[in-house]
This record gives C-alpha cells, structure tokens and sequence, in this order.
C-alpha cells in the first residue's frame, strides 16, 4: 500500500465521526434525538410503565417512565465524602474498574482519558469510575490511580466506600454485572467481574447509551452521542 493511500485512509477514519456530528448537527432540520434506555415496566404486564411526564416547556404527556441512577454516597481519591451532587446538572460518563485489574481496565481508563481530553474545556461533562474492590481500593490507590491517567481533580471522580453500596448501584443502578468471586488465592483479576460498558447518563440521571470501553470505535460513538446530547439541550 502507497504512502499516499495510506494517508488517504487515514484522514478518512480521522474525517468520519467529525462530519456526522456536522451532519446531525447543522445539516437536518430535526437534531437526531438520543434513545432513553431502562424503562421502569408494569410488574402486572410486564411491559414499559406509562404515565405523565413534564416537557422542558412545562406541558405534560403521557410517555413510558424510566430508571433514574439512584443517589449515592461514597468517597472519593481526595478521601472526601461525595453524592449524587456532583453530577447534578451535569451529563455524565460511568463505569467500574479496580486499580490491580490488569486486563480490561487499563484499556478502558486509557479510552476515558481520551473522552477527558475531548471535553476537558466543558463542565457540564464529568466522568465517574466505581471500584469494585473498595476494601483494597481506598482513597491513597485510587488518587494514584488518577495520577496514572492524567484525571482532572472535578472532572474525573474515582469511587471507593462499601462493597455493598457499590454493587448494588451497578447491579439495580446502572443494570451491569458486578461480582466478587472470592478467589482469595488467585489473582484479582480472578477474583472481582465487572462489564467493559461505559455508561452515558443524561442530566435527568436517565441512561442514554451503553459502550464497549475497550473498543476504540465505540467510544468514538460515544463522544459523537455526548457531543449530540449536549446540542439537544442546548436546544431547550
């Protein structure tokens, strides 16, 4: 393959994602709306649950109701006690991790920074990484953890406090699998199971999309559905 050519693609895969988010932006008239995810269904009909819900322009319509991420309290790699606070208003990115993982998490931490980087300049833009092995990961592992990837302080928390409440929150919060297998023995990436998703939630605290972490071109999907969300609401 000529060098030409090579350059040719190249620019290409560079060119695709911006000219779609240019597209969606400013070439149609109706902006491409992002999908919500986690309906709350009718235990009785197992179907999505209906009922009122508020426009940003004060009208209310009947339309499915969805799972919101429930609060939480945990610590951060500051060691300060932290809530759901620091995303109020905010569109956030989430996922779970544990500082010893050798496998999927430093490919996903490293996609993270790349999404830090693309909308450091942007405060309504935050990312959240839950441990899954809080009693190892205190606060001291994960500031250093932090250092490791370049996070910015505010702009990229990462997440310590009980097991319980970090389990339950990904399981019956974010619906992604979070196990400790108890391999006491074994290495820890024997030991602790988490999802490669990164988890895209809007300023409701209503899931908007799931992400292979690990994928370099699903987060690209990712950035161009952030940068999407962000014009529908400043839209409104």
């Amino acid at each position: 393959m000529t060098t030409t050519r090579k350059a040719g693609i190249l620019l290409a895969t560079l060119l695709v994602p911006a000219l779609l988010y240019l597209f969606l932006r400013f070439g149609t008239e109706n902006h491409y709306v992002l999908p919500r995810y986690l309906p709350k269904i009718d235990s009785t009909k197992g179907e999505p649950l209906l009922g009122k819900v508020t426009l940003t322009d004060g009208r209310e319509v009947v339309d499915t109701l969805y799972n919101h991420i429930p609060p939480f309290k945990l610590i951060d790699q500051d060691g300060k006690a932290v809530d759901q606070s620091i995303v109020k208003g905010k569109i956030y990115v989430a996922d779970f991790f544990f500082t010893r993982c050798g496998t999927i998490c430093p490919k996903i931490s490293s996609q993270l920074t790349r999404v830090q980087d693309i909308f450091r300049n942007n405060p309504s833009v935050v990312l959240l990484s839950h441990s899954v092995d809080p009693e190892h990961d205190r606060p001291q592992q994960l500031k250093a953890y932090a250092k490791k990837y370049e996070a910015i302080p505010g702009k990229w928390y990462f997440l310590t406090g009980s097991k319980e409440d970090i389990y339950n929150l990904a399981m019956h919060g974010y619906y992604l699998p979070a196990v400790d297998a108890g391999v006491k023995e074994g290495k820890p990436d024997e030991t602790f199971i988490h999802s490669e998703k990164l988890v895209l939630v809007d300023k409701e605290g209503i899931v908007r999309g799931f992400y292979d972490g690990t994928d370099k071109e699903d987060v690209d999907r990712l950035v161009l559905e952030i940068r999407v969300l962000l014009d529908i609401y400043s839209k409104e």
